[in-house]
């Protein structure tokens, strides 16, 4: 496994913006030696609740998008296209009791042999219930 290869999921960026801080590093400290990276369908699940996420964020559009500037400039960005049909087959079989909406998420910690950064505890148990255990904990 790749320790140093993070995929960050949607709940995790969304409380760095909600927390005012598009930098996942702050997060982590200036010690962490981390990659951090992001299936494109984060940007879908991040404008989906584009009213939550600004009254949870407490910013005026344009410090809203400065933070999401902040955010996507830190994340690699993988095309979901570029990962294998079984690597997908494998998180759908991990996801599929959980929440489906977490397989592209899977798919790519899987694709990348790296460790998933969520803070949902119902998915972290289920994934593991599935023999899935590859979390990255900050």
């Amino acid at each position: 496994m790749n320790a140093g290869c993070v995929v960050v999921d949607a709940n995790i960026a969304f409380k760095c913006l909600a927390a005012q801080r598009g930098d996942l590093r702050d997060r982590l400290g200036p010690s962490a030696n981390l990659k951090f990276y992001s299936p494109r369908f984060l940007f879908v699940e991040l404008f989906k609740p584009k009213d939550r996420l600004a009254r949870a964020t407490r910013l005026n559009e344009e410090e809203l998008l400065q933070a999401l500037h902040t955010l996507t400039s830190r994340l690699d960005f993988i095309t979901e296209a570029n990962i294998h049909l079984g690597t997908w087959m494998e998180a759908h079989r991990l996801c599929k009791d959980v929440d489906e909406a977490d397989t592209p998420y899977v798919a790519l910690t899987l694709h990348l042999d790296g460790r998933l950064w969520t803070d949902d505890k119902e998915l972290k148990a289920g994934l593991r219930a599935s023999g899935f255990n590859r979390f990255f904990e900050s």
